[in-house]
């Protein structure tokens, strides 16, 4: 399979394809579905991309990339399994997806910072308004002084 193809998307309006050589992949025996042959075949697999060595990466999409998926990584390394499908094909097709969508969230841009707005003197009077018909139907619901 040839690299792995990233769709455009906020951050990269054109698309991006990581290179076969940026991509390792490992297979194991996987202990999902496979009747008999899940002890035989090795359909279970690992995509990593080493994230600090992607060619195709600017300087700064590979700091947001690591920072976003800081969590994920094994020093700049990130690892995606599958072992959903019987067939190791389908597997592979689907840990390239899977990390074509990681990587593709990862290199959007942060949204805008929020703007700071006030409370309009209409709802903070509606809001007071609640709050003083509330205390007046829990204060009715003590019992009555002796007066």
């Amino acid at each position: 399979m040839g690299g792995l193809k990233i769709e455009p998307g906020p951050g990269i309006p054109n698309g991006l394809t990581i290179p076969a050589a940026d991509l390792t992949e490992q297979f194991a025996r996987s202990s999902g579905p496979g009747g008999q042959g899940v002890n035989t075949t090795d359909s279970k697999v690992q995509l990593s991309v080493d994230l600090a060595r992607v060619s195709v990466f600017s300087a700064s999409q590979q700091r947001r990339v690591i920072q976003n998926l800081g969590h994920r990584l094994s020093g700049t390394v990130l690892t995606v399994e599958a072992s959903e499908q019987r067939a190791q094909i389908r597997n592979r097709a689907l840990a390239r997806q899977r990390l074509a969508e990681m990587l593709r969230d990862a290199l959007a841009p942060p949204p805008p910072a929020r703007r700071a707005t006030r409370r309009t003197r209409g709802s903070e009077r509606r809001r007071l308004a609640g709050k003083h018909r509330r205390s007046e139907i829990k204060a009715n619901r003590q019992r009555p002084t002796g007066e």
